[in-house]
């Protein structure tokens, strides 16, 4: 083990440092300990943000699929479709969000992002190479 740092980056910093003096980082590893699921409330849930995410989500799928009916079709004005399936796509995605959303709604009224964190990072050498990637973090890089 080359250190044990509070931050990833600190940790990401101690590789970066060891990548720029020609060390060979294939044989480095960052290892977060003591994980822990942070989950970070955004906003309420109300029935326009359930449903407009829910119209963005399928609008992306119905997009997807209008460009591959796109490439396949040999009609000119196949291009139309495109926007027909963006449409079809925002619709269904609407709905489903919609009904989900009623489903759930007294179980969980609160949008929120789960992270995973770590609370210590090490950065770990194959033990060949500990002695030099000691020396290489001790001495300043050169300038330039």
């Amino acid at each position: 083990m080359l250190g044990s740092y509070e931050t990833y980056l600190e940790a990401q910093a101690v590789v970066d440092h060891l990548a720029k003096a020609e060390f060979p980082v294939k044989q480095v590893s960052i290892v977060g300990s003591g994980l822990k699921s942070v989950e970070r409330v955004t906003g309420k849930l109300t029935w326009a943000k359930a449903a407009g995410a829910g119209a963005l989500s399928g609008a992306w799928i119905g997009l997807f699929f209008g460009l591959v009916l796109f490439l396949f079709s040999t009609e000119p004005a196949s291009f139309v479709f495109v926007g027909a399936a963006v449409l079809i796509g925002a619709g269904f995605g609407m709905a489903f969000a919609i009904v989900s959303y009623a489903l759930n709604r007294r179980r969980r009224d609160f949008t929120s992002v789960n992270q995973v964190m770590a609370s210590a990072y090490e950065v770990i050498v194959d033990p060949n190479l500990t002695v030099r990637a000691q020396e290489l973090m001790d001495r300043p890089l050169p300038k330039g």
